[in-house]
């Protein structure tokens, strides 16, 4: 589905000043700069963050950080799900397809690599929108990082057995679109998939299937490709619950600030109504939410106490 956002919550896509506020001086002669802006783009898979994020920049002067532990790799572009150069809109991406798949990318690596992007993007005074199902990673980051900046955390939310349902058919579609031939080269037969790209879902749920397709009959072989894909459609839906569950937890243990915004209604409609409902219920919401946080000298950022999470939404 493709939109453009209506630019009614967007600010011009012109670089973005931090001007100091009343609050910026201290003492006579020491001057505190303003904290840096960095905008946190969660959610489950296929709940839309690549988009609400490509949207976003596209309206605010941003670029945009892989936080998925699997997209970061070369490679398996649609199995991964990866946002193709027509999908992103000519926003500069960092951290996507860049690793060698062979290697292991821990979340100390992704501190260390997406800290110098924040930094050089924020030296373009540039805002950093930060995407990816890898809360893992992001709360690492946050964890380490978290003083240097202001931070506005959203959520893109769907229901769960929407989420499911549109997740099945994302595979059928992957399926189609060339996945088995994907995977193919990314076989290992001896059974070891610990490291690299080769975690991702969608190869180990394949081994089965390449490791006896060529001595199978097609009946064979057709079962055990339906193995596979219901493994993976299994293996997605857990991945979903896990992350969700996460999210959950930074917000209500941890005591982020988390911008829920519901995009149920999208997944429940097609065509142009679902564009509708991406614009209405999710786009313009967040853009207005990520105005405030840019533009607004009052904009509340960052983390609050877990008992004040029940007035975040």
């Amino acid at each position: 589905m493709t939109m453009t956002m209506s630019r009614v919550m967007c600010r011009p896509t012109q670089p973005l000043k931090n001007v100091p506020s009343n609050s910026s001086i201290s003492g006579q002669n020491q001057i505190i700069r303003p904290k840096e802006k960095v905008v946190l783009v969660m959610g489950a898979t296929g709940s839309g963050k690549t988009r609400l994020s490509i949207d976003l920049a596209t309206c605010f002067p941003s670029e945009i950080i892989n936080s998925d532990k699997i997209q970061v790799y070369s490679g398996l572009d649609v199995v991964t799900n990866k946002a193709t150069k027509e999908e992103q809109r000519g926003v500069p991406h960092h951290l996507l397809g860049t690793q060698n798949p062979n290697t292991e990318f821990t979340a100390s690596d992704f501190c260390h690599m997406a800290s110098h992007a924040i930094e050089s993007i924020t030296h373009r005074e540039k805002v950093p929108i930060i995407v990816g199902g890898s809360n893992s990673y992001i709360e690492a980051l946050v964890d380490k990082f978290g003083p240097r900046y202001d931070w506005c955390c959203l959520w893109v939310d769907v229901s769960t057995s929407v989420l499911h349902s549109y997740v099945a058919q994302r595979v059928d579609h992957m399926l189609g679109g060339g996945m088995v031939n994907e995977l193919r080269p990314f076989f290992s037969p001896n059974g070891d998939y610990s490291k690299g790209i080769r975690k991702a879902i969608g190869v180990p749920e394949f081994h089965e299937y390449f490791r006896r397709e060529a001595f199978s009959s097609t009946e064979m072989r057709m079962r055990l490709l339906q193995d596979a894909v219901r493994e993976v459609k299994r293996n997605t839906c857990h991945l979903a619950c896990k992350q969700l569950g996460r999210i959950q937890w930074l917000r209500s243990v941890k005591g982020w600030k988390i911008h829920r915004v519901c995009a149920t209604p999208v997944f429940q409609k097609r065509g142009q109504e679902a564009n509708d409902a991406w614009k209405n219920v999710v786009a313009q919401p967040c853009a207005s939410i990520v105005s405030q946080f840019l533009y607004s000298a009052n904009a509340v950022s960052g983390r609050v106490p877990a008992s004040l999470q029940q007035n975040s939404h």
